[in-house]
């Protein structure tokens, strides 16, 4: 097997591992014969709801919203496509249609609510004095300023009408269970899909602080209104909250662990790194490729053939006018690290199978990468400044494209030491 199958072959396993169609039934409350209204967001979100429909036979009807593209056909609850990251019209009805399917439930009704990443951007309604065109401007700016996930959620969730615990609050006083798919680093609740339905301990004074960090301009009303608490969240104690229970069914460990189950079945010795590394896409590259060579070198912190593993999100901040995404970002940086280090392989590519806007998950590199990029005449170093990653790898026709996957852990990285 060569190294771009096997690296190919463990990122499948990755996937697997964190399907919907296998994770979610496993979580499922009783169907005891009630009604249950389904709602849910994010890029899984459909799969997700295509699991339920599958393994309930008891009354069911709901509403979810997923990414344009990643819907599947589903016969009782309704899907409905959206933007994402940037948020747009469909994405705000949509959430307005969820909140009133909450509205006006009694104590036996129940609530399952599926969310997964890219929630956050998918439920965009915005909250009262606060427009959709703001939330646009305000989420644009944040991505493109290398603010970590925690941080734009935390933002996200005071400028809504349905995330940081408002949705389950509009559900009060039904029961609600929340199956979610982490796309996060540290997997927490509050900031999956911006914790739609658990309590926020974020404030309306650090959404501002950070708008002002990252030198994000806002209008005079939304500052006194962040700052006047209007805008805050349902907080950690609030008994509209209390009748809410949160279940976790796939996360960036599990995807990581499978990947190292299916290494060591090829004969290959898996080192998990993390699943919640983060920071500049390129330098995380160049560390990483610091620890595949000193594998290859010395056998140490991995004997190879060995295979170095990790997940979480690292961050881009857009200076030049390229196309791209994190993980090809990530190994741009690595191969330029490398400089043509033997036999080192390695993909990146994120789960969901759209890297950043672009139509692929991610790419490839082998320790040919740069010398067939010299024979070319492309620059790696000028696509890098230039935040050009896709454009670089497109040429070399090294990019990894998959389609929508309809499961959403984050990135997945996988660096090969010592196969040629």
């Amino acid at each position: 097997m060569t190294p771009r199958a096997v690296l190919k072959t463990l990122f499948e396993a990755a996937l697997a591992a964190t399907d919907p169609v296998r994770c979610v039934p496993l979580h499922l409350p009783v169907d005891d014969g009630g009604r249950l209204v389904v709602v849910g967001a994010g890029k899984a979100s459909a799969a997700m709801a295509q699991a339920v429909e599958r393994h309930w036979s008891g009354p069911l009807d709901g509403l979810v919203v997923t990414r344009y593209g990643h819907g599947v056909p589903c016969e009782r609850i309704e899907i409905v496509e959206a933007a994402h990251p940037v948020p747009d019209a469909a994405g705000e009805l949509a959430a307005r249609r969820i909140l009133q399917r909450v509205q006006g439930l009694s104590e036996t009704d129940r609530v399952l609510a599926l969310m997964s990443g890219g929630g956050s951007a998918l439920l965009a309604a915005p909250a009262e004095g606060v427009t959709l065109a703001e939330k646009r401007v305000i989420t644009a700016a944040l991505l493109k300023c290398g603010a970590a996930i925690s941080e734009i959620n935390c933002v996200r969730k005071h400028l809504s009408a349905i995330k940081g615990g408002r949705l389950v609050r509009a559900a009060w006083p039904a029961r609600v269970l929340t199956l979610a798919i982490s796309d996060v680093p540290g997997d927490d609740p509050a900031v999956i899909a911006s914790g739609a339905t658990v309590a926020d301990p974020s404030t309306s004074c650090e959404a501002l602080c950070l708008l002002d960090f990252y030198g994000i301009a806002i209008g005079v009303d939304l500052r006194k209104r962040l700052e006047s608490g209007l805008l805050e969240t349902p907080k950690p104690g609030d008994p509209r909250l209390a009748r809410s229970e949160f279940r976790l069914v796939a996360s960036p460990r599990q995807m990581l662990e499978a990947a190292a189950v299916a290494a060591r079945r090829l004969g290959i010795t898996p080192l998990i790194l993390g699943d919640a590394v983060e920071g500049e896409a390129r330098e995380v590259g160049k560390a990483m490729a610091g620890i595949a060579r000193s594998c290859g070198r010395h056998g140490f912190p991995a004997e190879k053939p060995c295979v170095l593993l990790s997940g979480g999100e690292t961050t881009v901040t857009l200076k030049g006018s390229g196309r791209g995404g994190r993980n090809t970002e990530f190994l741009l940086g690595l191969a330029l690290a490398l400089d043509g280090a033997p036999a080192i392989h390695a993909l990146a590519a994120d789960t969901d199978g759209i890297d950043g806007s672009e139509d692929n998950a991610g790419a490839f590199v082998g320790p040919d990468s740069l010398k067939r990029a010299r024979e070319k005449r492309i620059d790696p170093r000028a696509h890098l400044v230039a935040n050009d990653a896709w454009g670089c790898f497109s040429a070399l026709d090294d990019l990894l494209v998959t389609g929508p996957t309809r499961t959403n852990v984050n990135d997945f990285r996988a660096i090969l030491v010592g196969l040629e």
